[in-house]
């Protein structure tokens, strides 16, 4: 039996005496494209980073594909959100997209030949080889978010942690993002997505876990993308219900 791409346990987050994220549960199943949804300030970032230890947990555990994170790093990759980046460091794009090889590598050991062409590659496959020695201070949103992907591409991880990589991208970087992540899906990768966009949820995504500060509901988007669950998540803040 498949374990979950990840399980998440008893987690809870707090920033000071603000709580961030309650009593969580839920689990992910491996090969899926999975959203996390909810309000701004429902954790869903929050979630991410505590699962990941880059920020402390008040209690609970998170496991991935059966294993602790110490044990599973290796075959995680983790895309920030473009806003906690300084994309004022002087580096070039292809600079960017090799340190997905550092993790196999180590920092110590400067990149082969072969990891040079597989990023070139990967920059390939999110359309902007065209752009490896621009400075990344140079780039679009659009093409930031792109390289972020590629880069985490280059890792070779079986799960994609991915922190709102639609946000203030153009309709043809988020065509390319999506289109790769269901090719990640398709070759048996775990992509996990925080989502705002409600609209495109149904479309985009198998799975879903709504989200505010505690679990609303979590399964196939099928199922648990409802006018119902949507509003106790958003309740008065919700504008659309459009499931």
């Amino acid at each position: 039996m498949i374990s979950p791409a990840l399980s998440v346990s008893d987690l809870t987050v707090s920033y000071g005496e603000n709580l961030a994220l309650w009593d969580v549960d839920l689990q992910i199943e491996a090969g899926c494209l999975a959203a996390l949804v909810g309000p701004n300030g429902a954790g869903k970032s929050t979630l991410l980073k505590a699962a990941l230890e880059l920020i402390p947990r008040v209690t609970g555990t998170a496991v991935f594909f059966g294993q602790p994170l110490a044990r599973a790093r290796q075959g995680i990759a983790y895309v920030p959100q473009r806003s906690a980046v300084d994309w004022e460091f002087p580096v070039t794009v292809l600079d960017v997209a090799l340190m997905g090889s550092y993790g196999r590598l180590g920092w110590l050991k400067r990149p082969r030949r072969t990891d040079r062409d597989q990023a070139v590659s990967c920059l390939q496959r999110v359309g902007i080889a065209d752009l490896a020695h621009r400075h990344i201070s140079e780039l679009s949103g659009g093409q930031q978010q792109r390289v972020f992907l590629a880069r985490a591409l280059l890792q070779g991880a079986d799960l994609y942690l991915m922190d709102e990589p639609f946000t203030g991208v153009d309709a043809a970087t988020e065509s390319t993002l999506i289109e790769t992540m269901r090719s990640l899906r398709s070759e048996g990768k775990t992509v996990i997505v925080v989502h705002h966009d409600l609209q495109t949820v149904p479309e985009y995504f198998d799975e879903v876990v709504l989200l505010n500060r505690e679990v609303v509901a979590q399964g196939p988007t099928g199922s648990v993308f409802t006018a119902e669950n949507l509003q106790t998540t958003y309740g008065g803040k919700l504008a659309l219900l459009t499931p």
